[in-house]
């Protein structure tokens, strides 16, 4: 994964959205199998 720079085009940024949409939700899921979330008032705790 690189940084955004202003020389990237929107289907770059789209696609850099994709895989980090994919990595924070696939660790959302390994959080919430291992009962590492919690869900307090309105918030969720991450316990990481």
């Amino acid at each position: 994964m690189h940084r955004v720079s202003h020389r990237d085009n929107v289907n770059e940024l789209k696609r850099m959205g994709r895989h980090i949409e994919r990595i924070v939700l696939a660790r959302a899921v390994k959080w919430h199998v291992e009962d590492r979330l919690l869900v307090y008032q309105n918030k969720t705790v991450a316990f990481v």
